[in-house]
């Protein structure tokens, strides 16, 4: 083993493990399990303490150094903890120079203090980095393209954005080249990623419409462009004409919703009401008729009632919703929700637990209504591959990677689809 990275969290954060595992490696660092923590729950925060502690255990001899939201917002905590060689901020962790100077602290780290371990820059000055693009492990002909970071708004559940800092986006340039170098890679998808996309904004692109256009014009290659996770409110209008006339994007979208009950958006301080997602939603499918949508819904939010828990529910079959991420809320040290009255943490679970199984309803029933159709789907193995609609096919006898082919769906197990 020389570099394990254990990640936690988002998709970005996924993506980058991708980049610091490159660049400790490319630093010569050896025989160390880097956590990328996440901060978005209190559970995840208490997962990779845990993660750390069992690393030390199962690895006595390994060096671990901690970087990731978590660490960012609360760097001395980690330090503190006699497992832990070193923290790295949420923007350091992408350069090389903070894996060169770890990599000289780890020979040392023995003696040092809980203070010198900690190597984390205010994240509120950090600039746009242009980061390397990193492909899917399984595969590779998925990769992912960071486009943007940050975030300006203030939802007062949530502490991103003191772990990311301010949104800051990549130069259209540079994010078109790495598609393209892609491309000549092999790559057949590539998802644009970031913490707030749908702010893409740079002096020569005002949004991510004219963004994605672009890498479609300039990359006449490329089988698919997917979204990652996108705030509805946002999308402009160049976004949702390249939805409804650019076959290339996918017709998958995550949206942030959060809630769907309007006191409870505006206590989230969210910028949404319930008829502008279902607006959005309603849209988009006239546009688009083949799209499928997930979203990010918060359960037991502070003050929230069974009435306006109620109105979430209902937000899934409004929007039509068919991959749901369900948050129990989290209160958040710090954050203006913590102070709110809370739900009691029972019911805050049993919301959760409901909202999940109407989300297991909707899938299921997305699933099914494919059976009898025929789909197009990336072959990403010889086992396995997704739809447009990002559903994972199970091929009935193994296919050549790197095609995307036309099968018919023979039925599902709640999960997948398999091939006929």
């Amino acid at each position: 083993m020389s570099i394990d990275v254990l990640t936690f969290g988002c998709r970005l954060n996924a993506y980058e493990s991708g980049v610091i595992r490159a660049k400790a490696t490319a630093a010569g660092i050896e025989e160390t399990v880097v956590v990328n923590t996440c901060a978005v729950t209190a559970e995840a925060v208490r997962q990779a303490r845990q993660a750390i502690r069992a690393q030390a255990r199962a690895r006595p001899d390994t060096c671990i150094v901690v970087t990731g939201c978590a660490a960012q917002t609360d760097p001395a905590s980690f330090a503190q903890m006699p497992e832990v060689d070193r923290v790295i901020g949420n923007d350091d962790k992408l350069t090389a120079g903070a894996w060169a100077a770890t990599r000289l602290a780890l020979g040392s780290s023995a003696s040092a203090t809980a203070t010198q371990k900690i190597a984390v820059s205010d994240i509120m000055t950090a600039a746009p980095r242009t980061t390397p693009a990193v492909k899917a492990r399984d595969g590779r002909l998925r990769a992912f393209v960071q486009v943007q970071n940050g975030c300006d708004h203030r939802c007062t559940f949530c502490i991103i954005p003191f772990g990311r800092g301010n949104s800051r986006s990549m130069p259209i340039a540079a994010v078109v080249a790495q598609v393209r170098a892609l491309v000549e890679q092999g790559v057949r998808e590539v998802v644009l990623t970031g913490i707030d996309i749908t702010s893409y904004a740079t002096d020569s692109a005002p949004g991510l419409g004219t963004l994605v256009k672009q890498i479609l014009r300039e990359a006449p290659e490329l089988a698919r462009l997917r979204l990652s996770s996108i705030d509805s409110i946002e999308a402009d209008r160049d976004l949702i004409d390249a939805l409804a006339n650019e076959p290339r994007l996918m017709p998958h979208l995550h949206l942030s919703l959060q809630a769907g009950d309007d006191l409870i958006l505006k206590r989230m301080k969210r910028r949404h009401l319930r008829a502008d997602a279902i607006a959005f939603c309603r849209k988009v499918r006239r546009l688009r008729p083949d799209v499928a949508f997930g979203a990010d819904i918060i359960a037991g939010f502070p003050t929230e009632t069974e009435d306006m828990f109620a109105r979430s529910l209902d937000l899934v079959a409004e929007c039509e919703l068919v991959h749901l991420h369900v948050f129990p809320f989290s209160p958040r040290p710090g954050t203006p929700a913590a102070r709110m009255p809370q739900v009691d943490r029972a019911v805050v679970k049993d919301r959760a637990r409901r909202l999940r199984q109407r989300g297991e309803e909707a899938l299921n029933a997305h699933l099914q209504s494919q059976v009898g159709s025929r789909q197009r789907v990336l072959t990403e193995s010889p086992v396995a591959g997704h739809t447009e609609q990002f559903s994972k096919v199970r091929f009935a006898a193994p296919v050549a990677p790197g095609w995307i082919i036309e099968v018919a769906v023979a039925g599902h197990d709640g999960r997948e689809l398999f091939a006929a």
